[in-house]
């Protein structure tokens, strides 16, 4: 038995779970999500408990998998509608900055053309100041995709540290060639 698709998920007060023709709508206050079912699994809301548990139907391979799976994406839509997703990225190096202008996020990185980033509708972002980003969803997937792709448009490198990071990122730096011509060789 899966150790993680064998736990219930919790549902909190404020969240309205559904469960019809094998999806499974999650609606809070940030926002509502739905999830299609896999038929390997099964899915009942236990309105007493307030809890929801998932069943698998087999012990083949594929419903053992998908049964901690259904478990960890249902938790995580219950507290993205409950309490949302947030992710922060940071610019740095001279010139880099961000631009949101309606559903279209331009970053100046340093290249010969601006690097465009269409943002999702269920993604809301926020630019508070030119070098920083805030990206904010009930969807963790949704907001996680959307800061990955931001942050490959110019990775942080390791001599100057410039580039585009997670608030909080820690780059390592390397010390480069300033001593290799003091060598007696």
């Amino acid at each position: 038995m899966s150790r993680l698709g064998k736990k219930p998920v919790a549902v909190p007060d404020g969240v309205k779970v559904a469960i019809a023709g094998g999806a499974v709508t999650i609606e809070g206050k940030v926002g509502k999500l739905v999830y299609t079912l896999r038929p390997e699994v099964e899915v009942v809301h236990d309105q007493a408990t307030k809890m929801l548990v998932i069943t698998r139907k087999g012990e083949d391979r594929a419903s053992r998998a998908y049964h901690g799976l259904t478990r960890s994406l249902l938790a995580n839509m219950v507290e993205g509608v409950s309490k949302g997703y947030e992710k922060a990225l940071e610019i740095q190096g001279v010139g880099y900055t961000a631009k949101l202008q309606g559903q279209t996020l331009t970053l100046l990185l340093g290249y010969a053309d601006p690097r465009v980033f269409t943002v999702p509708a269920n993604v809301k972002v926020e630019v508070p100041a030119p070098t920083r980003i805030i990206m904010k969803s009930p969807d963790k997937q949704a907001v996680g995709q959307l800061a990955a792709m931001v942050r490959s448009a110019r990775k942080p490198e390791p001599y100057k540290g410039k580039g585009v990071r997670y608030v909080g990122e820690v780059v390592r730096r390397k010390a480069g060639k300033a001593f290799a011509g003091t060598s007696g060789g």
